[in-house]
Formats: structure tokens, C-alpha cells, sequence
């Protein structure tokens, strides 16, 4: 991606207090210099003598010296704006037509976290940043790097600091459609990070004459010709990987080309590697299993699609996650709502079903029985009364209105018996339907299998944590199946996800304890319970349609991209 000379180029700096970001702009001002480019390093709200972003700093930071005991949040996040504005007018804009490199430390961005952080409505930010964009007009960033790391440099309060990150994160998977946005870890040495830098901003086309003019001992450069180093956006080092790493891409693609075989209706076995065919193990992308796709098609569109109804039937589906229990349901009861719902009814049914021996919640995951305080004599009994509370505290609407998909993870994760894991399993459900429109590249939790197929995977984790290392490995995704040779088939052009990608590190977990019986993980599990038994009953695939995949599976499994 290379600039435009005559316009100049924005590149800004993001993340919260206490991650080096500040230091590591001002080393890309300087790194730039010293190969002949023309660079400003400025800020937000600003620092510079006699601007008015430096009063707004000092008044920030220092009220009591103007007199001042308290701000409200929402005039210090407007005061903000008006700051920004007067430097694109002054500083940035006439910059950047003079064909110069601006490297601006935070951007709108930091308005809207650390305003949401204070208390400020979405409202009041979005009307705020709205103005800003409307003087920002096309000067959209050549790109954006976003500092991450494990732990504040400074002190700071963790829940505060992880909705911090938080935020941030899912700023960057939303922006991300709109210019390049860069995940840049500082956890370990500053060269560490200097040196991914170094790689974006020359894949990004900076540099250049200097790169060939410093070549004297290589071949000739010739003219017109830009040299590339490799682009990582999240690096995994300083994470050391074993050889179960190199098993995790290999699994990924040979299950994916399982799936694409049986669609076009190869017979079986569909597989060469012997594991697989004997052993149960999940798809690569997790809707398209079974029961995902039951879900979707039957569960969430299906039905009444107001938001409280969808996420009622989603609830109620998830709580069991079997089809066989739904189907019980709908043959008893006709069309499941929320305006024919009856505790009574719904506990008389389960408690039947079990008395008859039949098994009502799924094996896939254990299922809590609740607090101490919350504990019904059965634990189906529990669930109902869990809906029906959540339905009650108008938890749809609140799904609704979430600004993130971590906000909807945390509204989900405050009711009792909801761990961390399902709190992330339903979300992700929710999210298939209408009433969220969430990225699945935003936000990730890893789950006790993945934790154990990443202890397989890496020997060291090197200070990352096991939802950085997920994250990392959705980013390089594509270098890592060419690395290996391997022709992996994505979704008719959809990547794999950050769910889909904790979930091959849980079904990696259980084939390593065949492929890798010396490698071991957290359980110290060796066997594979599950064995594979084939299900004959035929199975339509049916997306979400926001994903825009249905008309390119209806056309036939022949229509497939390679990532």
C-alpha cells in the first residue's frame, strides 16, 4: 500500500495510558527523519506553545491551576474536540498538503474510550465525534497502530484498565474497515516492538529511496522496484512454539477440506489421517457444525423476530444446546415464544423427558448448577427461572444497545452459573442473529480446552495471554497456511474467526493426545473420548445472512476461495 507523495501521510498513534505509546511515536518520528522524511510528530489534545490543545492539556491534567476543582466529564471531552479541530485546521491539514508525514499521538479515538470510561453517553460522543469527522473530512489515516500490552507500565485500577482495552479493541475491528489498523504488542524489549514497526511502515511504502540507497553490498535494486520485509500485524513472539503449532494449521486445513468433500458428496472416508477418521472433532468454523446450524435456521430465524423473542428462543436452545430437547419442546408446544411460555408447562415437559431416560442437555459443555444461593433441586428447573430473569431485566434490550461485543460478554456474565466460557458462547450466538452486529474479530475469551491446546502449542507464552495468542494467530493466518504449503478453503472468502480459532485450539488439544502423546497440556488428558459415528440425516448450510455466504452455497460446494 503505497502513499501519495503529494498528499503527505497521517499515521496515529493509539492505546491507553501505561502502554509506551507516546515513546514509540516519537521513535517513528525519528525513524523517519533519519531516512529523509519530512515528519511532524504532534498530538491530541495537543502540547505545542500557543495552541489551544495545550491549555486544554494543562486544564486536563492540572484544573486547580485555572481555579478549577471539577469538570464534568462531558465539557472535558468537548473541549477535546475543539481542540483537535484547531489542529487539523492548523497543524494537520496544511501538513499533509505540503506532502509531509504527520505521526499524531492519539486520534478521536481516546475521546470516545476514555469519554465511555467517564461516564459520557455513547449519545453525547457520537454527536462530539461526529463534529470532528466533519473537519477531518477524507484525511482518513494511512494507518492506525494500536499499542497493546498485558499490564499497565503504570499503576492503574485492572477493571478499569481491561475496559480500557476493551474498548480499544473493538474500536480497532470496527476501523478496520475503514483504513489500516495495526496491533502492535510492547511487552517485550522497546526493540521488540521498534522492530514491527519497522515492517509495517515499509510494507506501507515508507523508506523506500533510503532502503535503496543503503543496498550496497546486495544485488542492484531495480528501478521502480519496492523492497518488502514480511507484515505481522499481532507478532506471536516472543511466544515459543512447539511442534503442535505447525499441527494446529494442518488440522485446521485438512477439517475444512473434510467439510468442502462431504458437501460435494464424496464418499467416505474423506480423510487420509487416521485420527480423524475415527475420532469426533468440530468443524473449523464453529457455525458450521450441526448444532449451530440448527440454531440459525431453525432457532433464530425462525420464529418472531423481535429482539426479545430471538433471544429468548436463543437462551432457552443454548441453556440445553441439544436439537433433540428444542424438538420436544416444539412438538409439545407448537411454536416456542415468549407469549406462550409457561414455567410450569416447560419443567412438566423436562422433568418428564428425564424420567424417561432421555438426556436433555448436550455433552458438549457442562452446564452449571448454580450458586448456593441459586439452586433449584433440579438443574433444568434453575435454567427456566435463570431465562426468566434475564428476560425480565430486559437483558435483549441491553444486548441491543451494547456499544461492543465485550459490553454484551460482561451483561451476559453477571447473572449467576454464566462463566466466562458460556458468557462467550452466547454472545457469539446472539450475534448470529439481528440483534447484535458485532465483528467476531472483535472480541475473544479462551476457553478451558483452548487453554490447554495452547500450553500444547507454545512452550511460552513469552507474556502474552491466551487471548492475545488467539488473536495473533487469526492475524497471520494467511502467512502461516503458506508457510506451510497448505491450501486451506475459508467460507467462500470468510476468514477464520477469533471463535473459530479458539475453538481449533480446543479440538487440537484432543489430537495432540494422539498425534503428540509426548506433548501435554494443563487436564493431562491422553485419550479421545469422542468416537466419530457418522450422522446420515442431510444438513442444508444456512449462514447468517448478514454474512452474505447463502447465495454462494446455494450455487453449490464447487464455489469455494482459498483465504
Amino acid at each position: 500500500m503505497n502513499r501519495s507523495r503529494s498528499r503527505g501521510a497521517l499515521l496515529v498513534f493509539e492505546g491507553p495510558d501505561g502502554v509506551g505509546k507516546s515513546t514509540l511515536a516519537a521513535w517513528a518520528a525519528e525513524h523517519l527523519r533519519a531516512r529523509g522524511e519530512q515528519c511532524d510528530l504532534l498530538s491530541f489534545p495537543g502540547r505545542e506553545a500557543g495552541t489551544l490543545g495545550k491549555h486544554v492539556y494543562e486544564l486536563h491534567y492540572t484544573p486547580s491551576s485555572f481555579g478549577i476543582a471539577q469538570i464534568n466529564p462531558v465539557s472535558l471531552q468537548t473541549l477535546h474536540i475543539a481542540a483537535h479541530i484547531d489542529a487539523i485546521e492548523t497543524r494537520i491539514r496544511p501538513a499533509l498538503s505540503q506532502g509531509r508525514v504527520v505521526i499524531l499521538d492519539r486520534f478521536w479515538w481516546s475521546t470516545w474510550v476514555y469519554g465511555r470510561a467517564n461516564g459520557v453517553s455513547a449519545e453525547a460522543l457520537e454527536l462530539m465525534i461526529s463534529l470532528e469527522k466533519l473537519y477531518l473530512e477524507k484525511l482518513k489515516p494511512n494507518a492506525t497502530f494500536l499499542i497493546q500490552r498485558s499490564s499497565p507500565l503504570r499503576d492503574e485500577k485492572s477493571s478499569f484498565w481491561e475496559g480500557l482495552v476493551r474498548e480499544y479493541q473493538s474500536l480497532a475491528a470496527q476501523e478496520a474497515s475503514e483504513y489500516p489498523v495495526h496491533m502492535v504488542r510492547n511487552d517485550d524489549t522497546i526493540e521488540h516492538p521498534q522492530l514491527q514497526l519497522t515492517g509495517i511502515l515499509t510494507d506501507h511504502g515508507f523508506c523506500q529511496r533510503h532502503r535503496q540507497r543503503t543496498r550496497s553490498n546486495d544485488a542492484p535494486v531495480p528501478d521502480g522496484k519496492i523492497l518488502r520485509v514480511p507484515h505481522v500485524y499481532l507478532p506471536l513472539a516472543p511466544a515459543k512454539p512447539t511442534p503442535v503449532y505447525d499441527t494446529y494449521w494442518k488440522f485446521a486445513c485438512e477439517r475444512q477440506a473434510i467439510f468442502f468433500r462431504r458437501l460435494r458428496g464424496a464418499s467416505r472416508p474423506w480423510t487420509d489421517d487416521t485420527i480423524l477418521q475415527q475420532h469426533k472433532f468440530t468443524n473449523a468454523y464453529r457455525a458450521s457444525d450441526r448444532v449451530s446450524q440448527y440454531l440459525i435456521r431453525h432457532v433464530i430465524y425462525e420464529g418472531d423476530p423481535a429482539p426479545d423473542d430471538v433471544v429468548f428462543r436463543i437462551l432457552l436452545f443454548k441453556i440445553f444446546n441439544k436439537i433433540e430437547t428444542w424438538e420436544l419442546l416444539t412438538k409439545n408446544l407448537g411454536t416456542v415464544s415468549l407469549e406462550t411460555y409457561a414455567y410450569d408447562r416447560l419443567e412438566e415437559l423436562l422433568t418428564a423427558a428425564m424420567s424417561r431416560g432421555q438426556r436433555i442437555y448436550s455433552a458438549a459443555y457442562i452446564m452449571p448448577s448454580g450458586t448456593s444461593t441459586n439452586r433449584e433441586s433440579k438443574k433444568h428447573r434453575m435454567h427456566l427461572r435463570l431465562i426468566e430473569k434475564m428476560i425480565a431485566d430486559e437483558l435483549p434490550t441491553q444486548l441491543r444497545d451494547a456499544p461492543s461485543m465485550g459490553k454484551a460478554f460482561d451483561l451476559l456474565r453477571s447473572y449467576p452459573s454464566i462463566g466466562d466460557f458460556l458468557a462467550y458462547q452466547f454472545v457469539t450466538d446472539v450475534n448470529y442473529s439481528t440483534v447484535t452486529n458485532f465483528s467476531e474479530m472483535e472480541f475473544v475469551v479462551a476457553g478451558p480446552g483452548a487453554r490447554d491446546g495452547i500450553r500444547k502449542c507454545f512452550s511460552s507464552l513469552g507474556g502474552l495471554t491466551e487471548n492475545e495468542i488467539i488473536r495473533a494467530v487469526a492475524d497471520r493466518q494467511q502467512q502461516e497456511f503458506e508457510r506451510l504449503g497448505l491450501g486451506f478453503q475459508s467460507l467462500w472468502g470468510r476468514p477464520l474467526q477469533l471463535i473459530d480459532c479458539q475453538n481449533l485450539f480446543c479440538e487440537v488439544d484432543k489430537y495432540a493426545r494422539v498425534k503428540h502423546p509426548d506433548i501435554h497440556g494443563i487436564s493431562g488428558r491422553t485419550r479421545i473420548k469422542q468416537v466419530y459415528r457418522e450422522n446420515t440425516e442431510p444438513l442444508q448450510f444456512w449462514y447468517p445472512p448478514k454474512w452474505e455466504l447463502n447465495e454462494k452455497v446455494q450455487r453449490g460446494g464447487h464455489d469455494v476461495h482459498d483465504i
